[in-house]
């Protein structure tokens, strides 16, 4: 007995450190330069987009809206005060929703995680999170024209938490707290991983994400919304299923439900939604992912 589970610990190891060496620059790499636009860039991006909102931009104002909340490194917690102060200046509900989902779903600091899964699903990530904050921004403007699809009552702008006189100690701070939010979940999605690696055959991870590609598509855009912890802890995930036969329209179906319906995202959504948007956003976020996965799979 004992020699089994010796045996058991050393094969997990090998599974953890080997996807923990491949993971970590990445990880890294990410956290300093979330942390550098988080302290250095975020109000320049936010005032550039304050600073559109006064211009008649029509759709054009829907795309930048998308590009920028995506350059955002705020959470859906930050970034919900903020898209309140910009309603409070005028700014359309069309260009906050754009600003918004895709705010929710990537933001620098993943784009760098999200390299690891190779340049193929980066681009892949990106050009579908754009394009989800565009479309979200469309329907608000052709079905919420003349009416407010959010509530932000009671949202002020939050004080920055960089305010450290010292330029080095106020990014050293930020990269602290960076660590310290991201660095659980990352060591647990490596962990899980290394779990799936040794116990779960990968004809299964095949039959469940690849094979039948519209049922694979449509398990992983389920399996997005209960397992997904935080960028970080998911690309060690999506890695190993990547290599074990998931499909890149799959992989994208999981990385918009997962960000889209992480439960702390959910819950600072309802408050601004109601419940009746609320399950409207739902909606849309199962129907564009599912959409997406299949498209992809038929382009590449």
């Amino acid at each position: 007995m004992i020699d089994v589970l010796h045996r058991e610990t050393v094969y997990l190891w090998y599974y953890f450190s080997v996807q923990l060496w491949q993971i970590f620059w990445y990880w890294v790499l990410g956290m300093v330069i979330g942390s550098a636009v988080s302290v250095f860039a975020k109000d320049r991006i936010h005032g550039l987009f304050r600073s559109l909102g006064s211009k008649k931009l029509g759709v054009l104002g829907i795309i930048i809206a998308s590009a920028l909340g995506i350059a955002s490194p705020l959470c859906m917690y930050g970034t919900i005060p903020i898209a309140a102060s910009f309603s409070k200046s005028g700014m359309s509900d069309d260009w906050l929703a754009a600003f918004m989902m895709s705010s929710i779903l990537l933001n620098p600091q993943l784009i760098i995680y999200s390299a690891a899964l190779g340049t193929t699903a980066l681009i892949v990530r990106i050009s579908t999170c754009f394009i989800c904050g565009i479309a979200a921004g469309l329907l608000i403007k052709i079905f919420y024209k003349n009416k407010h699809f959010f509530n932000f009552d009671g949202f002020d702008e939050p004080a920055s938490r960089d305010v450290d006189p010292n330029i080095l100690l106020r990014f050293l701070k930020n990269l602290g707290r960076n660590i310290r939010a991201t660095g659980g979940y990352f060591l647990i999605g490596i962990a899980l991983s290394a779990l799936f690696q040794r116990y779960v055959p990968a004809e299964a991870m095949t039959a469940l994400f690849g094979g039948n590609e519209a049922f694979g598509v449509f398990m992983a855009a389920t399996v997005g919304v209960p397992l997904y912890m935080c960028g970080g802890g998911t690309i060690p995930l999506l890695q190993m299923w990547l290599s074990e036969g998931m499909t890149l329209g799959s992989a994208a179906s999981f990385m918009l439900t997962g960000p889209a319906t992480k439960i702390t995202n959910l819950g600072a959504l309802k408050i601004v939604l109601g419940i009746k948007n609320f399950i409207i956003y739902l909606l849309f976020v199962m129907a564009f992912s599912f959409a997406a996965g299949i498209i992809v799979n038929i382009i590449i």
